[in-house]
């Protein structure tokens, strides 16, 4: 493959990887890394798939392009009209596409492996019969962890449409991204793509938001619905008698801060 090994010597030293950091981001033995940064081996397709999802390059520059010469800034392709994999599961009848689960224990993984369908399809999958989901779209259900999206508690699974078009993410709603980064995150999502960037914004107002460059994104899915196990305790959250109670007693303090003041 003409520049490949050139090309990836490059990027990964661009990155400031060694080649054992690099085969640990994707999941490969460092020895194939020298291997093909040698030409004395060709990846796979599903690991030039990862290796132009990692880069944020298309394969025809990876494989055919000189980019040591070029000097040219990866390229993020927001709108999905190129190369981006993703692997979908058929049902038995080959009529309907299957939704995939993406366990808590699987998350650190899929990081690696989403483009990979040998890994998708090792995961748990369903049919999901809910009317108010459309059928010709493609579904997957991550699960989460950590109380930063509270009420939503950890551990809930979190109904996911797949994005192809990035621009199409609106303001404050609720996302799955896959990020180079943090692997699976679940956030509240606000579109800066103009700026090259998303800001990520968590409903637990103990987590501040930040901010992460498009190019460290692979992959968004649009929240839209929720799963949870954890069955509302009446006695951790307040009645609707003692709303009202609480209400009342606010409304009197307002009528009395009014008195004082013309008073």
């Amino acid at each position: 493959m003409n520049n490949l090994n050139n090309n990836l010597r490059y990027l990964r030293k661009q990155k400031q990887l060694t080649q054992e950091q690099l085969a640990q981001q994707l999941g490969l033995k460092r020895a194939m890394i020298g291997a093909y940064e040698e030409g004395r081996a060709e990846p796979r397709l599903s690991t030039l798939q990862h290796l132009c999802q990692f880069f944020t390059v298309r394969m025809d520059q990876l494989v055919l392009r000189d980019l040591t010469t070029e000097n040219a800034e990866p390229e993020v392709d927001v709108e999905g009209r190129k190369l981006r994999i993703l692997p979908v599961m058929i049902s038995a009848e080959g009529e309907k596409e299957l939704g995939t689960l993406v366990p808590v224990k699987a998350s650190a993984g899929y990081l690696n492996g989403y483009g990979d369908a040998d890994f998708v399809g090792a995961l748990p999958r369903f049919s999901l019969p809910f009317p108010e989901l459309p059928q010709d779209r493609t579904y997957r259900v991550f699960q989460i962890r950590g109380d930063s999206m509270l009420p939503v508690p950890p551990g809930s699974y979190i109904i996911s449409e797949y994005v192809q078009d990035w621009n199409d993410i609106r303001n404050e709603e609720c996302y799955v991204l896959i990020t180079r980064d943090e692997g699976v995150v679940y956030k509240r999502v606000i579109n800066n793509m103009r700026e090259g960037q998303l800001l990520l914004k968590s409903d637990n107002t103990d987590y501040e938001a930040y901010t992460v460059p498009v190019g460290r994104v692979v992959e968004v899915w649009k929240a839209v619905g929720v799963v949870s196990f954890e069955l509302p305790n009446p006695e951790r959250q307040p009645g609707l008698p003692q709303i009202t109670s609480l209400l009342s007693e606010l409304k009197k303090d307002v009528e009395a801060l009014k008195g004082s003041a013309q008073s």
